[in-house]
């Protein structure tokens, strides 16, 4: 059962890119979100926007450019953008900000100040992304986050396995930044068996990375 908003209930506006809107009062990020499903599937929209006006956040899906915006109004006002891969990803986006709002999408993906930064290649987005992160605590946290959603260890316990079952066409922003952590962490790259699809990244264990992911699993 989800945790009940405290205090409660809570107003969203769900709003559509046709200016079609909807002011919705729940009790808990579960209900806001079952409201917010059925709102974001009866529509065909580019865009969708979860306002929390008491929070002085917002949460924009823009589904006709691949991307996902966060923006938090607050003392000093922040914006940040991610592109998105899958469809698949808008409504899970939606259920991170229903329960913790703007800081709940902190691990969702790569996030980037400016929309003109999801115009580069993935592979240069990654490259910048990493190149975000200048310690290892940081580091080892942003290996955790990739590895934690599509990751796995192999049987033999010796290697991780990035991106498992996954095609080289599919994450090639998250590799890319993945590949240049790895460098930065002196982890060994090692080659993946033949029989290994062609998008997955294996590395030897490291006994830094083993708690961290331990919270991701």
């Amino acid at each position: 059962m989800a945790r009940p908003y405290t205090p409660g209930p809570k107003q969203f506006v769900f709003a559509a890119g046709d200016g079609d809107g909807q002011l919705v009062s729940v009790g808990d990020p579960q209900e806001a979100y079952v409201a917010f499903s059925v709102f974001f599937r009866e529509r065909e929209s580019d865009t969708y926007t979860i306002n929390d006006a008491a929070a002085g956040q917002s949460l924009v899906l823009m589904p006709g450019r691949g991307v996902i915006s966060r923006i938090k109004d607050a003392n000093r006002p922040r914006s940040e953008h991610l592109k998105v891969g899958r469809a698949n990803r808008y409504l899970p986006s939606a259920m991170l900000f229903f329960e913790n709002g703007y800081a709940g999408l902190d691990h969702f993906g790569q996030w980037f100040p400016d929309l003109a930064d999801l115009e580069a290649s993935p592979e240069d987005r990654g490259a910048a992304r990493a190149a975000t992160i200048t310690t290892e605590a940081a580091a080892i946290e942003e290996v955790g986050r990739i590895w934690g959603d599509s990751g796995i260890v192999d049987p033999s316990d010796q290697y991780y396995v990035f991106f498992d079952s996954h095609d080289a066409d599919d994450d090639r922003a998250e590799r890319a930044e993945l590949l240049k952590l790895v460098e930065f962490l002196g982890l060994e790259r090692v080659d993946a068996p033949a029989e290994a699809a062609g998008g997955e990244v294996w590395v030897r264990t490291d006994t830094r990375l083993d708690v961290e992911f331990a919270r991701w699993s």
